[in-house]
């Protein structure tokens, strides 16, 4: 498991709150853990993994205790925010650690304690059709990575009560559903809590207890099952199709990845 704390799209304030969280979910049990863990720092100088996965809590602790809490400077003279700055930093993070995961064997939780990055969607924001295909291209670029790196994202939103209700905590679900053509595709269908759903992770947030939601992401590794087949190739390139996992026990359910994007055998280049 790798737990992500991230410096880009959350306060000072709110790091500190997350890092005194993940202390206290790593220092349970004395500090032995239940699955080998890692800790990084997504700042906007570039991601740095604290440690190699321990499973000795106590040892992650102390290496954290090192590591200083820097102040966010991104491209402040573009706004407080730098809105469209911290989503494109975000969005090449994300992919950069797909990238690195894709090399190493195993399952991996990725849990991203951040309220996650801008949208940059709504009604009223309209795109050119040619940065509708690079979204598009985006969206099945990081969804093929993702799936092909075993990585499980789980998205818990350290603002906890104080953003029961907001925006962010009920927008995203608009944009849950796979993407099929440019035309429908929006900055939102790359969002942080909608990339943890269609991996089969977790969205939490409003609640304050970061510690046991870290806890809960866990649990996920005790009990799994890896369910394989052979898809047919698509029959026009990135054909978004559907999955499902449905149990016939009442009160079961099953978390699966929400899709996949299949290929032509011979796709157009």
């Amino acid at each position: 498991m790798i737990i992500l704390i991230d410096q880009v799209n959350a306060s000072v304030k709110q790091v500190a709150y997350t890092r005194d969280a993940v202390e206290r979910f790593l220092g349970r049990n004395g500090g032995k853990l239940a699955l080998p863990i890692s800790t990084a720092f997504f700042s906007d100088t570039g991601t740095a993994f604290a440690v190699k996965p321990s499973q000795d809590g106590n040892a992650i602790i102390a290496d954290l205790n090192q590591q200083k809490i820097g102040l966010r400077v991104i491209n402040r003279s573009k706004g407080v925010d730098g809105t469209e700055e911290r989503w494109d930093l975000s969005q090449k993070t994300i992919k950069q650690i797909a990238e690195y995961e894709l090399k190493r064997p195993g399952r991996k939780l990725l849990v991203w304690i951040s309220p996650g990055w801008p949208m940059l969607s709504g009604p009223n924001i309209q795109f050119p059709s040619k940065q509708q295909q690079r979204l598009l291209d985006s969206v099945v670029s990081l969804s093929d990575e993702l799936r092909q790196a075993r990585i499980i994202l789980y998205a818990i939103d350290p603002l906890g009560t104080d953003d029961a209700g907001g925006f962010q905590t009920e927008f995203y679900k608009l944009f849950v559903n796979g993407v099929k053509k440019p035309a429908e595709v929006r900055p939102g269908h790359l969002a942080l809590q909608v990339l943890a759903i269609q991996s089969g992770g977790l969205v939490l947030n409003s609640n304050n207890d970061v510690a046991g939601e870290i806890a809960a992401c866990e649990r996920d590794a005790g009990a799994f099952y890896v369910i394989t087949y052979n898809g047919r190739p698509g029959g026009v390139p990135s054909e978004y199709r559907t999955l499902a996992i449905k149990m016939d026990k009442p009160g079961l359910t099953a978390r699966t990845r929400a899709g996949y994007y299949a290929q032509p055998e011979n796709p157009a280049r």
